[in-house]
C-alpha cells in the first residue's frame, strides 16, 4: 500500500538517506537494506516476497506503479523528483530515474536451502569475486539454468550491491542465497569446527562432499578435464572464481575436481558471467537428458 507520495527537492531528509548514500554500500549494509535501479528491477521487487521501504522516480512514472503498490500488504512511501535531482545520485544520466530501497531479507541458513532443493541439487559457490557487476550477471545466469542456490564466499562482495542488483535484473530476488562472510554457527548440522570460529567456502564445500554433492571448480587453467568430460547430472555444486587470479588453492582442493572450457591457447579465460552461462547450460543440458 502506498503510505505517503511527496514530492521532493533534495535528499536531505532523515528517510530520504539510503538514496543520498547511493555510493555508499556499506552504510546499506549495515542497516540491512539494498537500493534496487531501474524500472524493470523494481517492478520485479514489487512483485517479491521483499519488504519494500520506499521508491524515489519522476511523477511520471508513479501511475504505471500504482497497482503493484497498493498490491503491497506494507506501507511504502513513495518520493517523486526531478530527473536532474536523481542523476545527481550516481553522477551521470539516467534513462529512467527509478529507484527503490528494500529490506535484505534474512540469510538463509546452507541446511534450509539444501532441504527445500529438489534432487539432484544444483549449487553455485563463488570465491573472491569482488566485481558486483560480474557477480549480478552471475546470479542471472543461475536463475536462467534453475540453480537451486547460490554461496557467495566469505571474500566476494554482497549480491545486493546496488550494481550486482541492478546486473541480475532482478532475478537476485528468486534465488535463495547463503552468505558466509555473515554467518557466524548459523548453521550447527553442517559446520563442525571451533563454532567461535567463521565459516570458509572450503569448510563449507568440504561440508557439502560429505553430504554427497560433488564440488567441481571452474578452473580455466587445467588440463586433466574439459566440460563435456564433467558429469552434472547428480548433486552438484559448480565454484566460480575471480577473472584475475581464479581460485585459490585451499578452495581448489576442496573440491572433487577441476573442469576447464575448451579454448585456443590466445585465450586465457572467459568473463566469469560467459563462463557461468557455458558451465550452467551444459548442467542443464546433462540434466534434461539424463
Amino acid at each position: 500500500m502506498i503510505s505517503l507520495v511527496q514530492k521532493i527537492t533534495s535528499f536531505g531528509a532523515p528517510e530520504l538517506q539510503p538514496y543520498a548514500t547511493l555510493r555508499r554500500p556499506l552504510e546499506h549494509r549495515q542497516q540491512g537494506i539494498f537500493v534496487a535501479e531501474s524500472e524493470r528491477v523494481v517492478r520485479r521487487l514489487l512483485e517479491s516476497r521483499f519488504t519494500v521501504v520506499s521508491l524515489c522516480m519522476p511523477e511520471r512514472h508513479l501511475e504505471a506503479f500504482r497497482q503493484r503498490l497498493e498490491a503491497r500488504p506494507e506501507p511504502i512511501a513513495v518520493y517523486l523528483a526531478d530527473k536532474k535531482l536523481l542523476e545527481t545520485l550516481v553522477g551521470y544520466s539516467v534513462y529512467q530515474g527509478v529507484f527503490a530501497v528494500g529490506k535484505i531479507p534474512q540469510l538463509a541458513s546452507l541446511e534450509e536451502i539444501f532441504q527445500k532443493s529438489p534432487a539432484p541439487k544444483l549449487f553455485v559457490a563463488v570465491h573472491e569475486m569482488s566485481n558486483a557487476e560480474n557477480l549480478g550477471a552471475l546470479v542471472r545466469d543461475c536463475v536462467a539454468f534453475g540453480v537451486h542456490g547460490l554461496i557467495v564466499g566469505e571474500t566476494s562482495s554482497s549480491p545486493y550491491l546496488r550494481r550486482a542488483v541492478r546486473n541480475s535484473m532482478g532475478t537476485i530476488f528468486e534465488l535463495p542465497i547463503f552468505e558466509i562472510e555473515t554467518v557466524r554457527n548459523a548453521d550447527q548440522s553442517l559446520q563442525r569446527d571451533d563454532p567461535a570460529r567463521q565459516l570458509t567456502l572450503a569448510q563449507t564445500l568440504r561440508n557439502l562432499r560429505k553430504r554427497g554433492v560433488r564440488c567441481i571448480a571452474a578452473h580455466p587453467h587445467t588440463d586433466k578435464k574439459i566440460l563435456s568430460q564433467a558429469d552434472f547430472t547428480g548433486d552438484c555444486c559448480i565454484v566460480f572464481g575471480n577473472e584475475g587470479d581464479g581460485i585459490s588453492a585451499e578452495v581448489l582442493e576442496a573440491c572433487d575436481e577441476a573442469v576447464a572450457i575448451p579454448m585456443p591457447p590466445t585465450v586465457d579465460s572467459l568473463n566469469v558471467g560467459a563462463a557461468a552461462a557455458v558451465f550452467l547450460y551444459e548442467a542443464a543440458r546433462q540434466r534434461k537428458k539424463a
